[in-house]
């Protein structure tokens, strides 16, 4: 539970990432973040000890209970990366548009939610303005590194072919803007 390498990773000078540091709100926040970088992904990101233990998504969340989406576990963020929105420079590690594409609340459906992360088995609900209801992220033990994003079979859950959310819901749900409008805006500010 340590900001050391995400901070390692980036140059606050050149960035408008926030620093951050660790601390604690009253009600778990999520968030997940749809990020232009070198090839589009979505990060989830979970507040757990006042910091944000985030997975990447590469084909984003699906609210089919069938499909298992592949969540690579990176560095924890700080809990101020939660108002992040904007352009990453390129050049930067992670370099591209960043968008708060969902956002939220999580409780935890484990007795114990340190427990169940280091065992590598996380059940939670989600209340957000996109995801919601019932989800697990699964360690895959032969590379702990990766994780699997599965949606519960619950009245939230909907079959892909019907309806894909990264489809449907493209925009942010802080701004609703596109990515491209979010770099419009960020180069109009920087620039």
């Amino acid at each position: 539970m340590s900001l050391e390498k995400y901070r390692k990773k980036r140059n606050f000078k050149r960035s408008t990432e926030p620093y951050g540091n660790i601390k604690r709100n009253k009600q778990l926040i999520y968030i997940v973040q749809k990020h232009a970088a070198s090839h589009l992904h979505y990060d989830l990101r979970l507040e757990l000890n006042g910091v944000l233990k985030s997975w990447a998504i590469p084909k984003g969340p699906s609210l089919d209970s069938s499909i298992k989406r592949l969540a690579v576990h990176v560095e924890d963020h700080p809990i101020e990366y939660a108002e992040f929105e904007g352009v990453i420079p390129k050049g930067e590690y992670g370099g591209g548009t960043v968008m708060l594409w969902d956002m939220g609340t999580w409780r935890c459906e484990n007795e114990d939610a340190n427990a169940a992360y280091k065992k590598g088995h996380l059940s939670f609900t989600l209340k957000g303005k996109k995801l919601k209801g019932a989800w697990n992220l699964v360690q895959i033990k032969k590379n702990p590194k990766n994780w699997l994003f599965i949606k519960v079979k619950d009245q939230y859950a909907q079959s892909e072919c019907q309806y894909d959310i990264t489809q449907a819901k493209p925009n942010s749900s802080l701004s609703r803007l596109s990515l491209q409008g979010i770099a419009k805006k960020s180069n109009k500010f920087n620039g």
